[in-house]
């Protein structure tokens, strides 16, 4: 599957050894598609124990409340006061939580130096849109008010997520531009999923990856229906960012794609879309990896990478906050 013509016309790329090492290993193992278990089975099987990395231990962990939402902040031990970097998990808004995520934003607070208060939203379908966008615009209002009293400083303010994750960032900071605020420094956008429609479904991402992959276009098709009463509601650009009539004055962002991923096309037409309307963007699109790849460690050791990129890009940032 991973030859040079195997995606003619688009793709030269050979998928890093842990990528197929990991298809290899679902391939194998006895995982049902995503389309045919409940959002229960879903949210129990979406990353399991073994595959997450231990914690940054030089990293002290808070559970808070944002107002009715759940929120753990995470700060890097004696440290003064910080940056805060407010996250989103992914999970398509079906599965995903704070365990799932623990980890991985351990380290990027002890990378970037900086609080993380990362969200516990309400996921679908008991929640459908628009509960998960209000969560984590309430939890951003929060953060930035309260930001004093967890040692973080609420002129030094980003937005981060993964995924669906990424949807919501994004959502959040055309909220605060139309809002006035809060001032949100930069937006990191991993594997974003910017645009729910169906027609996302003709680029050549999902013609090319939808099948047999870590993310399939059934799964999104799934994790869609449970999070939109109506498809129609997909072309609000609070669902869809990349179809938004304006995205200028929105922050500086940087926007991270997998070359096999089947939302890969429409990660990278968002951050065209941002640079061509004035915004600073950086795009950086890792070979041979898979959707998802970043926030897994463990799993992935070429997310060091990523995160790494994230470090720099966030410390700079912040410094011109």
């Amino acid at each position: 599957m991973t030859g040079p013509d195997f995606y003619p016309g688009y793709h030269r790329g050979v998928l890093r050894p842990e990528s197929a090492a990991i298809l290899q290993q679902l391939a194998g193992g006895d995982f049902p598609a995503l389309d045919t278990v409940t959002p229960a089975d879903a949210r129990a099987a979406f990353v399991l124990p073994e595959w997450l990395d231990e914690c940054d231990p030089n990293v002290r962990i808070e559970e808070a409340t944002a107002g009715e939402v759940p929120v753990r902040i995470y700060r890097p031990m004696g440290a003064g006061c910080l940056p805060v970097m407010v996250f989103f998990h992914g999970g398509g808004f079906v599965a995903g939580d704070l365990d799932d995520f623990e980890p991985f934003c351990t380290f990027l607070s002890a990378r970037v130096r900086c609080v993380v208060v990362s969200v516990g939203y309400r996921r679908s379908p008991e929640s459908p849109f628009p509960a998960a966008l209000d969560d984590a615009w309430a939890a951003t209002l929060w953060a930035a008010s309260e930001a004093p009293t967890f040692g973080g400083d609420p002129t030094r303010l980003a937005v981060a997520g993964d995924s669906a994750g990424a949807n919501l960032a994004a959502g959040v900071t055309a909220l605060a531009r139309d809002h006035d605020g809060p001032g949100i420094g930069h937006q990191v956008l991993i594997s974003p999923w910017v645009d729910l429609t169906t027609a996302a479904e003709d680029t050549e991402s999902f013609a090319f990856f939808g099948e047999g992959l870590w993310l399939s276009s059934a799964a999104i098709g799934w994790y869609r229906g449970h999070y939109l009463k109506d498809l129609a509601m997909a072309k609000d650009p609070l669902v869809s960012p990349l179809l938004a009539a304006e995205v200028r004055a929105l922050p500086p962002a940087l926007v991270l794609t997998a070359e096999f991923d089947v939302l890969a096309d429409q990660g990278r037409a968002y951050a065209a879309r941002l640079q061509d309307a004035g915004v600073a963007v950086v795009h950086r699109r890792y070979d041979g990896m898979l959707h998802d790849f970043v926030t897994l460690p463990g799993l992935f050791p070429s997310a060091w990478e990523a995160i790494d990129d994230v470090a720099a890009f966030s410390r700079e940032a912040f410094k011109r906050s």
